[in-house]
C-alpha cells in the first residue's frame, strides 16, 4: 500500500462562501427540497427574516412584505435600513455585523454574523437594496462573489431593506417552497410580535394576543379542559391549559426562535408548572398527572442567548445577561407569582384543572393494575421473546450512553416472511425487528386501556419501552416496514393511529419513520437497478441495452435478505412522520373516525387517480413485451 504523505502542500485555508459551500449542514442544518418544514431552503428564508423582525423589535418598522415566485423570495422591511457602506460588508463578510453592539440590538436572534452570508453563498442570485436617509445602495451576488455593485444614488423609497434571492439548485436539488410551511413559518414570528403585519404573497398575517391567538389557532378550543390561561410580563409570556389527548405538547420560543428542541427555559417551564400547581393546591400530585394532557406555549427574550447549534432550535444558556439571573430562577418566579395569582382570581379555571389532575391520577392508577396483569400474562406464555427480536447492543451498552442509543432502530413488521427476511439482513448489533400478527386494531376513539388489554399494541409498546415515558425510549428510530400494497397501506395506517393516539410525542420528537423499499428491479446480463418511482424505473429502463428483465415487487416478503441488506444499510430511504403543529385530533377523526362524505369523495379521486397510474403502468409493460 503506498505511503500517503502529510505536507504544507496538504493544508488549505478557504474563504467564507468556499467553506459555507462546501460545508452547508454546519450553517443551515439539513439540506432537503422542501418536502418537510425543516428543510435548508425554509432556513435560509428564516435567517433573513430574522433581521427584519430584529428590526421590528427594536421599534423600527411595523410591517414587513414577503413574496415567492418561481423559487424567488423577496424580504422587504421598513426599519432603519443597512449603513449604506456596510452594505457589502453586512452579507458578505463573516462575523460582521451590528448586533454584537448590545445597545443597538439588545435581544437578538442571530448574534454570531453569519445568517445572511449563508444564505448570499448558498443562492444562485442574492439581491440586497438598503434605503437610508433618502439614499440607498443595491449589490448582486452569485453564489456569494459580487456580480453587480451599484454606487449609492438618491431614493424615494421608504426607508429599510430588501433583500432577493434563489437558493441554488446545485446544492438544494429541485427544491420548492410549500406555501403553507412558510405560511405556518411566519404566523409563529406573528404570534410573538403582537402588531406586527406580515403581507405574504397577498395574504396578511396578524396577531393582537400572541400566545394566546397561538394557541386558539393551533389547537381545538373545544378540546381545552378550561380557558387559555395566557400570562405577560417583561422579557416573557406564557400560555397554558389542558387538553383531551395523551401526552404533552409545548410550542417554546426565544428572541422571536422557534426553539423545536426545547432547551433550559422549556425546561424550567415545566418545572414552575409542576411546583406551582403543587404549593397552589397543597398536594403532592404526581409530576406525570400534573403535566399529562397539557398544552402549554412559552416565549422569553434573553441578551444574548446560547443556542446549541446554528439553526438555534436549542437553548442552551445558563443565564439571562447581564445581570445573571438564571433561566431557571427567572422562569420560575413569573410562574409560581403569575400563575398563582390567575388561579386563585379564577376559582372555576382551578377547580377545572384540578378535576384534570384527579382523573390523570386515576387512569394512571387503573392503567398501572391492568399494566401488571398483561405483563404477568405476557411473561408466563413468553410472548415477548417471540415477538421481538432484539439487537445484540441492548445487551452490553451501559445505561446513558446516548451515542448507542441513536444508533439503534426497531423495525415493525407485518407478517413472517418479511419480517423473515429483514431478519436475515439486518444489522443484528443496532437493528431490531418486532413482528406483527394480522391487522392490529383500528384504536381511534378507545383509552389507552387498549394498550395493555391488547396484545399486540401491549407487547409493541413493552418493546420500545415507552411505558413511563419518552425518557427510557428503546430505540431511536421506529421504522413502520410494511407491504407497498393495500393492505399494507392499511397496517401503516393504523400503526400511525396507535402511535398518534397514545404517544404523539415519539412522533413530534422525529422518532418515526417509514421505510422506503423498491417498487421495481430493472435488470439485464450485466447490471441491476432497483427503483422506487415509475420515474426511476424509466430512467433504468434507459440505461440498459437491449430488452430488460422487469420485477414488481408487492410485499417485502418476494425481496431475498440479500437484497434487502442493500436497502437496510448505509443507503436506507426512510420518510419521517412529520407533526410540527398538525391538529392531531382532526386528522385522526378524518382518516380513522366513522365514514364521512368528505372522506368517501377524498378516496374516490384518489381510487380515480391510481386507477389512471395503473393502467399507464400497464400500457408500459405492453409495450417492452
Amino acid at each position: 500500500m503506498a505511503e500517503i504523505k502529510y505536507t504544507e502542500d496538504n493544508i488549505r485555508s478557504l474563504d467564507w462562501k468556499e467553506h459555507i459551500r462546501m460545508r452547508p449542514g454546519m450553517y443551515i442544518g439539513k439540506l432537503g427540497n422542501g418536502s418537510t418544514p425543516d428543510d435548508g431552503i425554509y432556513i435560509l428564508i428564516k435567517e433573513v427574516f430574522d433581521n427584519a423582525i430584529d428590526e421590528y423589535v427594536m421599534g423600527h418598522g411595523s410591517q414587513i412584505e414577503v413574496k415567492i415566485e418561481e423559487g424567488m423570495v423577496s424580504i422587504r422591511d421598513f426599519g432603519r435600513g443597512i449603513p449604506l457602506g456596510k452594505v457589502i460588508d453586512c452579507v458578505s463578510k463573516i462575523n460582521t455585523g451590528g448586533k454584537y453592539d448590545s445597545k443597538a440590538f439588545k435581544k437578538s436572534v442571530g448574534l454570531n454574523g453569519v445568517g445572511t452570508k449563508a444564505v448570499n453563498a448558498l443562492s444562485d442570485y442574492f439581491y440586497v437594496k438598503a434605503v437610508r436617509e433618502g439614499k440607498q445602495k443595491e449589490v448582486e451576488f452569485s453564489k456569494g462573489e459580487i456580480s453587480q455593485d451599484n454606487k449609492i444614488k438618491k431614493s424615494d423609497d421608504a426607508q429599510g431593506t430588501l433583500v432577493k434571492f434563489k437558493p441554488d439548485n446545485y446544492i438544494f436539488r429541485n427544491y420548492k417552497f410549500k406555501s403553507e410551511f412558510v405560511e405556518n413559518q411566519l404566523w409563529n414570528y406573528a404570534y410573538l410580535n403582537a402588531g406586527l403585519k406580515i403581507l405574504f404573497n397577498g395574504k396578511t398575517i396578524v396577531s393582537k394576543k400572541g400566545l394566546y391567538d397561538l394557541m386558539m389557532r393551533k389547537t381545538e378550543p373545544d378540546q381545552h379542559r378550561y380557558p387559555v390561561i395566557h400570562l405577560l410580563g417583561d422579557d416573557i409570556e406564557i400560555a397554558l391549559t389542558h387538553g383531551q389527548q395523551y401526552g404533552e405538547m409545548y410550542y417554546s420560543f426565544v428572541n422571536g426562535q422557534n426553539t423545536t428542541q426545547g432547551g433550559t427555559h422549556l425546561q424550567a417551564y415545566k418545572e414552575a408548572i409542576v411546583q406551582t400547581v403543587r404549593e397552589f393546591y397543597n398536594k403532592n400530585f404526581d409530576t406525570k398527572d400534573i403535566r399529562a394532557s397539557i398544552i402549554g406555549a412559552i416565549s422569553v427574550r434573553v441578551e444574548e442567548p446560547v443556542f446549541e447549534s446554528q439553526t438555534k432550535t436549542k437553548l442552551g444558556s445558563l443565564n439571562v445577561a447581564p445581570d445573571g439571573i438564571s433561566v431557571r430562577k427567572f422562569i420560575g418566579d413569573f410562574v409560581k407569582e403569575k400563575l398563582d395569582n390567575f388561579l386563585h382570581k379564577n376559582p372555576q379555571v382551578a377547580e377545572a384543572l384540578l378535576k384534570r389532575i384527579l382523573q390523570s391520577e386515576r387512569e394512571r392508577k387503573e392503567i398501572a393494575g391492568i399494566k401488571k396483569i398483561a405483563n404477568e400474562r405476557a411473561r408466563k406464555s413468553k410472548v415477548h421473546n417471540k415477538k421481538l427480536r432484539d439487537c445484540r447492543v441492548h445487551l452490553n451498552h451501559k445505561k446513558g450512553d446516548e451515542e448507542v442509543k441513536k444508533a439503534t432502530t426497531l423495525f415493525i413488521t407485518e407478517g413472517d416472511s418479511a419480517s423473515g427476511s429483514i431478519t436475515k439482513a439486518r444489522d443484528v448489533q443496532t437493528q431490531a425487528v418486532f413482528s406483527l400478527r394480522g391487522k392490529p386494531l383500528n384504536c381511534y376513539g378507545l383509552t389507552k386501556k387498549i394498550v395493555y388489554q391488547n396484545e399486540e399494541f401491549h407487547l409493541l409498546q413493552h418493546a420500545l419501552n415507552i411505558e413511563d415515558g419518552l425518557e427510557n425510549l428503546h430505540f431511536n428510530r421506529v421504522v413502520i416496514a410494511t407491504d407497498a400494497d393495500v393492505d399494507g397501506m392499511h397496517i401503516r395506517l393504523l400503526l400511525l393511529t396507535f402511535f398518534l393516539q397514545f404517544f404523539p410525542d415519539l412522533v413530534r420528537n422525529g422518532h418515526l419513520y417509514i421505510l422506503e423499499t423498491p417498487l421495481f428491479r430493472v435488470r439485464d446480463k450485466k447490471d441491476t437497478y432497483y427503483c422506487y418511482s415509475e420515474q426511476e424505473k424509466q430512467q433504468a429502463i434507459d440505461k440498459l441495452r437491449g430488452k430488460p428483465e422487469i420485477t414488481r415487487f408487492k410485499g417485502l416478503g418476494e425481496i431475498s435478505p440479500n437484497e434487502f441488506a442493500d436497502f437496510i444499510g448505509e443507503d436506507i430511504r426512510l420518510e419521517p412522520v412529520i407533526l410540527d403543529d398538525t391538529n392531531v385530533e382532526q386528522v385522526l377523526k378524518y382518516y380513522m373516525g366513522k365514514n364521512t362524505p368528505q372522506r368517501q369523495e377524498f378516496i374516490i379521486e384518489n381510487l380515480k387517480v391510481e386507477k389512471d397510474e395503473i393502467e399507464e403502468e400497464t400500457e408500459e409493460l405492453i409495450e417492452l413485451d
